[in-house]
């Protein structure tokens, strides 16, 4: 008797065409390529149309409604502390680095840490890019400029700190509310990667960028580890290997989304600001105080690594 199909159903909170869905196509794919009648693969690609929040992805994959998700690595830092050394400002400068650091003997520590500490398995480690600022009052070229502005922030106790350290007046809340929203008075200002600015409309809504690159960004894609454990292992290893090769072209399409959307924003709609070597030293300065409070819980190895 012939077996069903096993059903894969991965969700995530991006327009059609960005990066991340890009590579959830991909790794579909992969897996017809792989397994073919075998596997029915089905992407949900913007929860956010169907009245969710993004951040509600984690718990639709723990509960089983969903069996795979990409989602900010920011929605693990309270079950996975090592993720905290991608939100200290600063640190990351360059993206090579990076994704060594996620290749290496890190990114295992952080799948391991989620196995032991969540229902998911840790799939992929993808490029969320380096954030910068937007705003729709000023040209913020020093933390000067930052002084009273109301920032959107992710769902970050430790953003809030780097935001209030810069002079912003931090709100956090679910990307969904920030697209609902950033049209009206309630932003001043967000931060996000070029891609998302771009693909969320931000830049129709904020005329000034300023390229700050304060953060760099990771997205986790993960699966419901009792349905993981659930499939034969001829799926599991495909699973896997299809979500290598997502992560591979994910991390390609983000090295290059920087420069195709600095080429796409209209010079009279937008203004981009490139901080000088002065003015970044200043940000730098800004959030040495809340830098200084957090690097002692972080291995210096780590930090030495991502210079």
């Amino acid at each position: 008797m012939t077996q069903p199909p096993i059903r894969l159903r991965l969700g995530g909170y991006q327009p059609p065409d960005s990066i991340h869905n890009q590579a959830a196509r991909r790794f579909g794919s992969e897996l017809d390529a792989r397994l073919g009648e075998r596997i029915e693969f089905e992407l949900i690609g913007n929860v956010l149309d169907i009245g969710r929040p993004s951040g509600d992805l984690p718990k639709m994959v723990a509960s089983g409604e969903l069996d795979a998700c990409y989602i900010s690595s920011v929605r693990f830092t309270e079950s996975v502390p090592e993720f905290a050394l991608l939100e200290l400002p600063f640190v990351v400068r360059d993206r090579a680095n990076a994704h060594r650091l996620l290749d290496g003997d890190y990114g295992a520590r952080l799948g391991e840490r989620m196995l032991a500490t969540t229902e998911v398995r840790l799939l992929g480690l993808w490029d969320n890019g380096f954030r910068h600022l937007s705003n729709r009052v000023r040209p913020i070229r020093t933390p000067a400029d930052c002084r009273g502005l109301a920032i959107r922030t992710q769902m970050s106790p430790l953003h809030g700190e780097l935001f209030t350290a810069l002079g912003f007046v931090p709100i956090a809340v679910d990307v969904k509310e920030l697209v609902e929203q950033i049209a009206g008075p309630r932003f001043d200002a967000q931060d996000n990667p070029l891609t998302n600015i771009y693909n969320f409309g931000v830049h129709h809504h904020h005329r000034f960028i300023t390229l700050t690159g304060h953060l760099f960004g990771a997205t986790v894609m993960i699966c419901n580890q009792r349905v993981f454990d659930g499939w034969p292992a001829d799926v599991q290893q495909a699973v896997i290997d299809s979500a290598r090769v997502a992560t591979t072209l994910q991390r390609a399409l983000a090295a290059d989304e920087d420069a195709l959307v600095l080429a796409r924003l209209d010079p009279a709609e937008n203004e981009v600001i490139v901080p000088t070597d002065a003015d970044r030293a200043a940000f730098v300065e800004a959030v040495e105080p809340m830098l200084a409070r957090h690097r002692a819980g972080i291995d210096p190895a780590l930090l030495t690594a991502l210079r």
